[in-house]
């Protein structure tokens, strides 16, 4: 099981127990490859995750939401 924080900028897009479905960016830093994840329809975005670190499935579960006033962070879940 692989759990990733996504951003929410705005409130009740997803909620607890949601299936959600991710789309994987790439982009080349001086760092090396890193990947990012968007909940489809644009919901939330991850932060970047190296290629390591990827996920190779991309259902999940919302596992919890942080409410942080301007923002909400998104927990979910990957069986991996």
């Amino acid at each position: 099981m692989k759990k990733i924080d996504f951003r929410m900028e705005r409130p009740d897009l997803v909620k607890v127990g949601d299936k959600i479905h991710v789309d994987e960016s790439m982009l080349q830093t001086l760092a090396g490859r890193m990947y990012y994840y968007t909940i489809y329809p644009a919901v939330a975005m991850s932060g970047n995750i190296p290629a390591k670190d990827r996920l190779k499935m991309h259902e999940g579960t919302v596992t919890e939401i942080i409410d942080e006033g301007a923002l909400w962070t998104v927990w979910c879940e990957f069986e991996e």
